[in-house]
């Protein structure tokens, strides 16, 4: 009987501890600089018996391992390095200004120079295509170059000093609405989806007023990160074909023989000893930052969603028809300081950029943009032929309308046109303060619903 229940016990065998060093214990490092790959030949199938991590080959050589060290790691100023990211915007911005002087970077603008510098900075893993930096640069930097741009807007001098200029650029608007409505019916930009009518209404406010109104705009309806930058770089490419033609256009028409009166209205600088420099600088500021709590307050308590740079605008433009003399002074400062605001701001657009999305939606964009200004400048100068404007008075009203205040005053310099700068710049400076509000009630009621 006590066979029956005999039990068979199976010699327990411990197995002997191994050591485990580099070349035999599998190992997978994660770091950033070091990879580490297995041979997974020497893996046995799940079919078979499963192995404890412990127990291996006695042959020390059957596991062998292949470490890859990388000397870089991306991007190479991390988004984290706010020195690194904050120095690479402004030497980019500083880099776009200095463009100008040459023969390619006056024919692309500084603005194109900055955004396809930081596109490909990004792009290529310099700098990081998001950064904490970057919100800091449009949400309060942005806001911060509106009424800098705009201490001039003093609407009543506007009226008063552009005469037919002003006329001239009132039809260039009416025109560059007529190329929005007819660029849109022939490249309705389905591929962008809801966005093709708020690109569309962004860039009828970039040709009226000037870059800022573009992205009031495209703010204020909540364009893509993606699109607003394919956008800007598409239209800047047919900006500067534009001024081409423009110049071609006015290769005959001679300068003027004196120096127009009109000419020292807008440069007219505060005494040397009345004023220090710094003091407007820093009063600049100050008023600038005062508008922009302002403006951000009114659309909070309002309940005004994407309001803010409108808000802005409508602020200092009031504010500068109010107290023209004040504000007069605090121009040149702050025309300086936008200035470099806007060059940092278009690099932050370039490096939010992705190179793919915008190869892939700047085509439709750069058909849209180039069948718009075609319309405005065919427009523009029929109607002006027909109610007898001088061509090149229809010349500077067209570019205060597609380059702002800037290029018009620049063109006529140039030309010798001088009674014409002053007249360019007020026209260019009108541009900007009512652009926003056309391309946003424009989109809304007309775009939206083509």
């Amino acid at each position: 009987m006590a066979s029956k229940f005999l039990t068979l016990r199976a010699p327990l065998s411990i197995p002997r501890p191994v050591t485990c060093s580099r070349q035999n214990f599998p190992t997978v490092s994660t770091s950033s600089c070091c990879s580490t790959v297995e041979d997974p030949s020497l893996w046995r199938s799940k079919k078979q018996t499963q192995l404890s991590p412990l127990i291996f080959s006695k042959n020390s050589d059957s596991i062998r391992s292949v470490t890859v060290r990388s000397s870089l790691t991306f991007p190479i100023i991390s988004p984290q390095d706010q020195w690194g990211t904050w120095t690479a915007l402004f030497a980019t911005g500083a880099f776009g200004i200095w463009s100008e002087k040459t023969k390619i970077g006056s024919a692309l603008s500084g603005a194109l120079v900055s955004t396809l510098v930081g596109l490909a900075a990004s792009n290529l893993g310099i700098i990081s295509c998001e950064a904490p930096a970057y919100s800091v640069v449009l949400n309060f930097l942005l806001p911060l170059a509106v009424p800098l741009l705009l201490f001039r807007a003093d609407l009543r001098r506007v009226i008063q000093s552009t005469g037919a200029l002003l006329m001239a650029f009132l039809i260039g608007s009416v025109a560059t609405t007529i190329g929005t409505v007819v660029a849109f019916l022939m490249v309705p930009m389905r591929s962008l989806g809801q966005d093709s009518w708020k690109i569309a209404a962004a860039l009828m406010g970039r040709h009226i007023g000037g870059a800022v109104n573009y992205v009031a705009i495209s703010e204020a309806l909540g364009v893509s990160r993606s699109v607003l930058a394919a956008g800007l770089a598409a239209d800047n490419v047919i900006c500067a074909v534009y001024f081409t033609t423009l110049f071609a256009l006015a290769s005959k028409i001679p300068p003027e023989d004196s120096t127009s009166a009109n000419d020292t209205g807008m440069n007219e600088q505060p005494e040397p000893g009345s004023k220090p420099p710094v003091l407007l600088t820093a009063t600049a500021l100050a008023v600038s930052f005062a508008i922009c709590k302002a403006g951000i307050f009114l659309t909070k308590y309002f309940g005004i969603q994407g309001g803010s740079l409108p808000a802005i605008t409508a602020i200092v433009v009031i504010l500068a028809t109010a107290f023209p003399k004040q504000f007069s002074l605090l121009a040149p400062a702050g025309e300086t300081m936008a200035m470099i605001l806007m060059q940092v701001f278009f690099t932050v657009v370039g490096a939010s950029g992705n190179i793919g999305n915008v190869m892939n939606t700047a085509p439709s964009i750069f058909m849209f943009a180039l069948v718009q200004i075609a319309v405005h400048l065919a427009v523009i100068l029929g109607l002006g032929k027909l109610f007898r404007f001088d061509l090149k008075l229809l010349l500077i009203a067209s570019n205060a309308n597609v380059g702002g205040p800037t290029t018009a005053c620049g063109m006529a310099t140039a030309k010798g046109w001088s009674s014409l700068v002053v007249p360019g710049i007020l026209a260019g400076i009108f541009g900007i303060a009512i652009a926003t509000f056309l391309g946003i009630v424009f989109g809304v009621t007309v775009l939206k619903f083509m």
